[in-house]
């Protein structure tokens, strides 16, 4: 099976940031952001979804997260773009429920190409831990532009806010596994009756 890799490199005036993925991987990771509690997700997204992940950014954080935050999730997006390549023999859409304690979430993906998001995470605070919460919206946002990937990902209920975000990062990183792998009868097939993605 041809390798599913990927490197980019993404520099702004406001970040600058090195990503490499293996899709087929063994869930390894090497992740600094400068935001402590993005990273923990990025972890958890690469070990759930049995992803190697390697990002590394430096941004403005001294103006504000907004900037590192979504461009990190601009870089992820490239990333699997550029790893899934044509796309032929993919399972393409993938969904995932998941408790976290008290905590519900289930997140859909669909890898056909077109950009959107519906997201609810129900967190009323301003932070949790170091990351400024209405960012993770525009983290998801930034990651299905770049991807070409339709993203629902929604908190039924729960109490914690850490464990809101987390199950939600779990669901994601389980949806994009599923929807990543392969379908041995259909290696040679774009998932589409379009013919095209």
């Amino acid at each position: 099976m041809k390798a599913r890799r990927a490197a980019v490199e993404r520099i702004t005036k406001e970040t600058q940031i090195q990503g490499a993925l293996n899709i087929d991987g063994r869930g390894t990771y090497e992740i600094s952001t400068g935001v402590r509690f993005l990273d923990h997700m990025l972890e958890l997204f690469a070990k759930h979804g049995g992803f190697d992940l390697k990002i590394k950014a430096t941004g403005d954080l001294d103006i504000d997260q907004h900037h590192t935050v979504e461009d990190v999730g601009i870089t992820l997006g490239q990333l699997f773009a550029k790893a899934l390549g044509d796309r032929k023999g993919i399972n393409r859409a993938g969904y995932f429920v998941l408790p976290m304690d008290e905590t519900l979430a289930v997140a859909a993906v669909d890898l056909g190409g077109r950009p959107a998001l519906v997201y609810k995470d129900l967190v009323r605070v301003r932070l949790v831990g170091d990351l400024q919460v209405e960012l993770v919206e525009d983290f998801f946002g930034g990651f299905v532009n770049h991807a070409g990937a339709n993203l629902h990902a929604k908190i039924l209920y729960g109490r914690s806010s850490h464990h809101k975000i987390e199950a939600i990062f779990k669901c994601f990183a389980r949806a994009m596994k599923y929807a990543c792998s392969k379908d041995a009868r259909l290696k040679d097939q774009l998932p589409s009756t379009k013919g095209l993605l």
